[in-house]
C-alpha cells in the first residue's frame, strides 16, 4: 500500500524526468555528431520528438493532479467552501467528459496503425508505439480527474475548504 501512494505521488515525474533527460542527452548528442562528426543519425531526431510528445502528456496529468491548470477564480473565491468545491467538481467532471471524448477518438489512429502495421518514416518501427501517446495521456488525465473528483467531493461534504492550487498570478 505505502508502494502505491509513492508511485501515485512520484510515477509522472519520475516517468518525465527520464523522458527529459533522454531528450538532452540525445539532442546533445546530435548536435555534437552534426557540427563535430560531420554527420546525423535518423534515430536521434526520432527518438527526442516521441519522447517529447509522451513527456508532454505525462505533464498534462501531472498538471491535473497538481491543479495547475489555468483557472480563472475571481468570483468563485468568493464563494462559501461547499460551492467552491461544486465548482471544482464541476470543471473536473468536464474534464473527464472531454477526456473521455479525447480517448476514444484517439484509439483509432494507435489501433489502425496497429492493423496496417504502419512504421515510422526514419526508424521504420511500428507507430503505434508512439501514436499510443494520445491515449496514455488521457487515460492518465482520466485518472487523475477521478481522484480530484473523489477528492473534492469529499471535501465538499465535510465542508472542507477546496483544495489549495498554487496560483500564476497574485
Amino acid at each position: 500500500m505505502k508502494f502505491i501512494r509513492y508511485l501515485d505521488k512520484n510515477a509522472e515525474k519520475f516517468l518525465a524526468l527520464w523522458l527529459y533527460l533522454f531528450i538532452v542527452v540525445v539532442i546533445f548528442n546530435e548536435v555534437i555528431r552534426r557540427f563535430v562528426l560531420e554527420f546525423s543519425s535518423l534515430w536521434g531526431e526520432e527518438t527526442a520528438r516521441y519522447s517529447f510528445i509522451y513527456m508532454v502528456w505525462i505533464g498534462a496529468a501531472m498538471a491535473v493532479k497538481d491543479r495547475l491548470h489555468i483557472r480563472i477564480t475571481l468570483v468563485i473565491d468568493h464563494l462559501t467552501y461547499r460551492l467552491q468545491n461544486l465548482f471544482s467538481i464541476m470543471a473536473s467532471l468536464l474534464g473527464m467528459i472531454l477526456a473521455i471524448i479525447a480517448l476514444r477518438y484517439s484509439m483509432e489512429p494507435f489501433l489502425l496503425s496497429i492493423k496496417y502495421q504502419s512504421v515510422t518514416d526514419g526508424l521504420r518501427i511500428v507507430q503505434a508505439w508512439y501514436l499510443f501517446a494520445v491515449p496514455f495521456g488521457f487515460a492518465l488525465i482520466m485518472v487523475r480527474f477521478s481522484q480530484t473528483l473523489i477528492e473534492d467531493t469529499k471535501r465538499m461534504i465535510s465542508g472542507a475548504p477546496p483544495a489549495v492550487r498554487e496560483k500564476l498570478f497574485e
